[in-house]
């Protein structure tokens, strides 16, 4: 009977440390916001337009309807506020995972989210100031945003 319970002790104890290491690594800190920038523009009359750093307004002028604007988040925040000349603008999030190289794709089973890619549809607006901010769910706390101007 002794051995029966020392054995049991000791399965008991290697699923103890199981679980233990599965809190810890369920409890690792998710990244603080590190970067949000405009991608592209999208629009029937411009097709896909690239925005490259820095850029302050869209080269093509996109007026007309079904305006769509997509943003990289990288990190974890809050909620965004996305707006257009002010008024809110509503859109999607895809997560986003890295390869082992550094580049972004589509998160697969097993990948680590490392932010995530908004498009918006700017629902019949037209011309305006698109912003868009966030704050980080965790330390430092930093709030990063964008704008653009789409023409």
């Amino acid at each position: 009977m002794y051995c029966i319970n020392k054995r049991v002790i000791a399965v008991c104890g290697l699923l103890l440390t199981c679980f233990i290491g599965a809190q810890t690594a369920i409890a690792a800190t998710a990244q603080p916001l590190s970067q949000v920038k405009v991608l592209k523009v999208e629009s029937p009359g411009c097709g896909f337009e690239n925005i490259a750093d820095g850029q302050a307004q869209t080269s093509c002028d996109h007026k007309g309807p079904n305006i769509k604007v997509y943003v990289l988040e990288v990190g974890y925040g809050r909620a965004a506020h996305v707006a257009l000349d002010g008024f809110e603008v509503n859109g999607t999030r895809t997560p986003v995972c890295a390869f082992d190289t550094g580049n972004l794709t589509e998160c697969s089973a097993g990948k680590k989210t490392v932010g995530y890619l908004y498009i918006f549809n700017l629902a019949g607006k037209q011309d305006g100031i698109f912003t868009f901010s966030n704050t980080s769910i965790n330390a430092p706390g930093n709030t990063m945003s964008t704008q653009l101007y789409i023409k």
